[in-house]
């Protein structure tokens, strides 16, 4: 008994020792410290291995970043617009005029909740949302009146004449909710360059959005925006007299 006693203190004080001893300052088992080696040896490659998916997260965030930058800095441009517009000139239409009852987009004008609305798309583009601060009424612009080019004035459609007609011509202080799409602007009157009044809104655009692709339709503006500004000063007093003709006349396909 006192053998097994002095055995187990005799372990007891080698174990003591070891972890005393300044060149090891930790004592393992024998198996685990075999272990614990192979983990240290290890390391070198897992780190390697960090730093290489790393640096592969980063040069893909970069490439990322370029790919991004565009759209983003449209969404900057679009929320540039948005807040209070005051002081804007509205004129009133309705279904029975030329335009009949559809929009430029070729859907039926909307009457209700979202309201439809024409403008000069090269000042307010196709897909502006706004509401007026008066009535608060909401209203998207998808449609465009050739009396309406080159003005910052906007159409409210009525449901009826007598609406029509009761709202006039009103300055009223408007909320731009959302802004619209030049691109998509410019695809939907591409292909309707013949008319002069169409022109003047494609190349107004084309000025602000340069890098866009669109077809054009028309064999007479293949040439460029040149040929198209030519057509339109050519025509310029036959668009004055239908202006002044119907200021409310509207979609030209």
């Amino acid at each position: 008994m006192q053998n097994q006693i002095s055995i187990s203190q005799g372990n007891r004080g080698k174990a003591v020792k070891e972890l005393r001893s300044p060149t090891r300052k930790y004592f393992l088992p024998e198996g685990a410290s075999v272990l614990f080696e192979a983990a240290v040896l290890q390391m070198p490659k897992s780190l390697n291995l960090t730093i290489v998916v790393a640096l592969g997260c980063i040069l893909a965030g970069c490439a990322d970043q370029s790919v991004v930058q565009k759209p983003l800095a449209a969404i900057e441009a679009a929320n540039s617009h948005l807040g209070r517009m005051p002081n804007v000139r509205t004129t009133a239409y309705t279904r029975v005029e030329k335009g009949g009852r559809r929009n430029a987009l070729g859907t039926y004008l909307s009457g209700r909740h979202v309201i439809s609305a024409a403008s000069d798309w090269s000042r307010f583009p196709l897909g502006t949302r706004f509401r007026i601060v008066s009535t608060r009424e909401e209203f998207i612009i998808d449609d465009y009146g050739t009396a309406l080019v080159g003005t910052n004035t906007i159409d409210l459609y009525k449901p009826t004449k007598l609406e029509m007609k009761r709202w006039g011509v009103r300055n009223v202080d408007i909320d731009i909710l959302q802004w619209g799409s030049e691109q998509k602007s410019l695809q939907v009157l591409g292909p309707r360059m013949k008319h002069p009044q169409v022109q003047k809104m494609f190349v107004a655009l084309q000025q602000k959005t340069p890098s866009t692709p669109v077809i054009v339709a028309s064999s007479k503006t293949k040439s460029g925006k040149k040929v198209a500004s030519t057509q339109s000063s050519a025509k310029a007093s036959n668009s004055k007299q239908l202006s002044s003709k119907n200021s409310a006349s509207r979609t030209l396909d």
